[in-house]
């Protein structure tokens, strides 16, 4: 299977962690300035300029996230020298969307002027490992369909979450000092406000598309495999839940991300290129020319980097996006891909490695090669 094209957009609104520093609903002590420095992330991209102040209820504007993903779309097409007409299947995965339901691809159809009949699906809250799990449903279209084309579009966009759930914070606590509360709610409560404050200055916004055909050339895919949920409370690691509140009409929404979060980064993507190359696992991670690493933050990037043995400049794409786009999640690989593939640096045979792991817990690998 060939992707044939790559292609991505961002926001117009770029703000510098500086920039954003002077939004926050509140002045952040000098401990957790620093953690927030050490997520690697010097701006990032946002559909909107964040408003940490309102009070009143207001349903999500959701015409700038679709706006992306037509952009994203339309510019893949328009690459890959093909009609909308020539689009067989449709894949829309995501994570946060203002509508709950319908889901995107069924807000997409229509905008891309897609054929109305056309096979379309929804993958919601993959997260991470977004972009291999598409590639593993164009592949099984493609099992049974020998021609035509998939379009994937993946959004990055989080910005409604993270942006929302510092609203009226009056202050945050240095870690070190909440773990000294004796009080567990107390603890609890603090810890939420400094994670939601890592969220906040973590995650960019981001669309990006793939087009995909039955094709054995250029940049193929080999073999995507995915571990999941190998203990099977993993999965509270990271998440974002919704919570009752008591008045009507209303949800809260609780996001988590663990201490144990790099660590069982590791641990998956191990399991993960075990599954992928066996016994040849060390040689062809090795051979492998280049590798795009999700971008959970630099320090999961320096963890998994020498963890595998692989050399910085292996990684250097994903350090790129992570620095100048922040945490794009689902659509993090295919940003990194997309720097890789256009230096055109690249010979018959060539092997880049992809590797993306996060909320599940989920952890994913496949190998990519250039052929003629």
């Amino acid at each position: 299977m060939q992707i044939s094209q790559l292609s991505t957009a961002l926001p117009k609104n770029e703000y510098s962690t500086e920039e954003l520093l002077k939004t926050f609903p509140c002045k952040l002590p000098e401990g957790v300035i620093q953690n927030i420095l050490n997520l690697g992330v010097t701006k990032r991209c946002l559909i909107s300029q964040p408003d940490t102040t309102a009070k009143s209820e207001v349903p999500m504007n959701e015409n700038e996230l679709f706006e992306l993903c037509k952009e994203s779309c339309q510019r893949a097409i328009h690459k890959a020298s093909i009609q909308t007409d020539d689009i067989d299947y449709l894949i829309a995965a995501y994570d946060v969307n203002p509508f709950l339901s319908p889901g995107l691809s069924q807000m997409l159809v229509p905008k891309l002027e897609l054929n109305r009949c056309v096979k379309h699906v929804n993958s919601q809250g993959i997260a991470s490992t977004a972009f291999p799990k598409t590639l593993e449903l164009a592949q099984d279209h493609f099992a049974t369909h020998s021609s035509g084309n998939v379009l994937i579009c993946i959004s990055g966009v989080s910005s409604y979450w993270f942006h929302n759930q510092v609203r009226g914070i009056k202050n945050v606590m240095e870690i070190s000092k909440i773990g000294t509360i004796k009080d567990e709610l107390t603890r609890q409560l603090e810890l939420r406000k400094w994670v939601a404050t890592m969220q906040f200055f973590l995650f960019g916004d981001g669309v990006a598309a793939a087009i995909l055909s039955n094709k054995n050339e250029g940049l193929t895919v080999d073999e995507i495999v995915e571990v999941t949920n190998v203990d099977e409370e993993d999965y509270l690691a990271g998440y974002a839940r919704l919570s009752l509140l008591d008045e009507a009409f209303k949800f809260g929404f609780h996001s988590h991300l663990a201490k144990e979060i790099p660590d069982l980064g590791v641990k998956y993507t191990s399991l993960a290129l075990d599954r992928l190359f066996g016994k040849q696992a060390k040689n062809k991670m090795k051979a492998a020319k280049k590798w795009a690493v999700h971008t959970g933050s630099e320090k999961i990037l320096d963890a998994l980097a020498e963890h595998h043995g692989a050399d910085k400049e292996k990684l250097k794409e994903s350090h790129d996006v992570l620095r100048e786009n922040g945490n794009l999640a689902g659509a993090s690989l295919p940003f990194i891909l997309k720097r890789i593939s256009s230096t055109g640096k690249f010979s018959k045979g060539d092997t880049i490695l992809m590797l993306a792991y996060g909320w599940g817990f989920s952890a994913a690998a496949g190998l990519l090669e250039f052929r003629c």
